[in-house]
């Protein structure tokens, strides 16, 4: 009876530690989490962070500014997830810190030198200029686990106007979840010792749920210099599901994520 009051005690310890995890997103201390992000919000229920993606990789990262998803065969996190508020937009000019590799990520996030004379930016996922509420938040944003290869081009270019869009909404709508990554697959170009995986697609999903409404909308932007409008890059958010494998918002009732995902229009958004 020992032994098996003790397994309870442990497991319960377990079941407490994971809640706990995921309700305090805006905590001090954080700590890797190895299960998906539905199984979090069963356990914490009315969890705040219970639209968190799936992941393929179970290897969860909470952060205070951000969660990502690891990948370790890519090098790369297959999704960065975060809100943002118009009061995470303003704060300090902080002084850029170097990039270094995430202790948190257990296999080991790449590191910094695979981007050297590469030609690709170390571009971010969650960008830093949607952190400026502290310096903290701002500086867990040059972890290398944030970061993917990106053209310059692309990256300064129509990635970059894409990001500040999403600020646009966000003073405009309120708090924003987004959920952002490279479309990681077989076969890809590398880069480095560790082969990074240069992705062909990135994606940016939204969601906006000020006013009792829901809206969302996905963009799905090949990597390369593109002076195209952006409405232009906006898919249903089901194509970047089938080509991610990634759920997003898996704890929606079905019917809403039907509605929600299969919708390729814009008209919600002002553009």
């Amino acid at each position: 009876m020992h032994c098996v009051s003790g397994r309870f005690f442990v497991k319960m310890k377990r079941i407490v530690f994971f809640a706990t995890t995921v309700l305090c997103f805006g905590c001090q201390h954080r700590e890797a989490v190895d299960a998906q992000p539905q199984q979090l919000a069963s356990e914490a229920k009315s969890s705040p962070n219970d639209w968190l993606p799936s992941s393929t990789t179970r290897q969860i990262v909470v952060r205070e500014g951000y969660v990502f998803s690891y990948h370790e065969k890519y090098e790369q996190a297959e999704w960065v997830a975060y809100e943002l508020k118009a009061s995470d937009l303003k704060g300090a000019n902080f002084d850029r810190p170097f990039f270094i590799q995430d202790p948190k990520v257990k296999t080991g996030s790449a590191d910094w030198r695979n981007y050297k004379k590469s030609g690709y930016d170390k571009g971010h996922l969650c960008p830093a200029g949607d952190r400026k509420r502290s310096k903290k938040t701002f500086d867990e944003t040059f972890y290398t686990s944030n970061i993917a290869p990106q053209r310059h081009d692309f990256n300064e270019g129509v990635w970059n106007r894409l990001e500040q869009k999403t600020r646009y909404w966000a003073q405009k709508n309120g708090k924003l979840q987004i959920v952002t990554g490279g479309v990681l697959r077989e076969g890809l170009r590398t880069i480095g010792k560790e082969h990074v995986a240069v992705p062909e697609y990135f994606y940016k999903i939204i969601r906006n749920d000020t006013g009792g409404k829901t809206k969302m909308i996905g963009f799905l932007v090949p990597h390369q210099k593109s002076n195209r409008p952006l409405y232009e890059f906006v898919v249903p958010i089901d194509v970047i599901e089938q080509k991610t494998g990634i759920d997003f918002f898996p704890v929606l009732p079905d019917a809403v994520e039907n509605r929600l995902e299969r919708n390729a229009d814009y008209k919600d958004w002002s553009f």
